[in-house]
């Protein structure tokens, strides 16, 4: 598995299918809330398998800290280390941009995915599109 920086239209509408098949089709999340206003500031990470699109996840720097956001995996490639590797290429590149702490809304099943990142809870369980959530954070090394 390889993770890449989205580089052009046709890897940006990559990243785009894989999330409207996973947030809006499979979890019903509203198209227009799945894309939204902030695409054009984030960069957006393309992870293959086999040369296959088959995750995506977004960045963007705000107030000082590092933004992690739309983070999915289509359900064939789950289970098998696609999340954690995708997660690691955004944590390294977020360090290459002088980035120290990184903040994320996890959905509440996904968790214990990003515990074993190092990343720890810092909210009460909130909704976001009708999902619940826990804001959590972690500090780069």
């Amino acid at each position: 598995m390889d993770v890449k920086i989205v580089e052009n239209d046709k890897e940006q509408e990559e990243a785009f299918q894989i999330r409207k098949t996973v947030f809006v089709k499979e979890q019903h999340v509203p198209v227009e809330e799945e894309i939204d206003k902030f695409e054009k500031d984030c960069t957006h990470f393309l992870l293959y398998d086999r040369g296959k699109p088959a995750g995506a996840g977004r960045f963007r720097i705000m107030d000082g800290y590092g933004k992690v956001e739309r983070i999915c995996i289509l359900p064939e490639v789950r289970g098998k280390g696609a999340g954690r590797r995708l997660m690691l290429a955004i944590e390294v590149f977020a360090g290459k941009q002088g980035v120290s702490k990184l903040k994320l809304n996890a959905q509440t099943h996904a968790i214990p995915f990003y515990e074993k990142l190092g990343y720890r809870v810092t909210s009460d369980e909130f909704l976001d599109a009708g999902i619940p959530h826990k804001a959590m954070e972690k500090t780069l090394k």
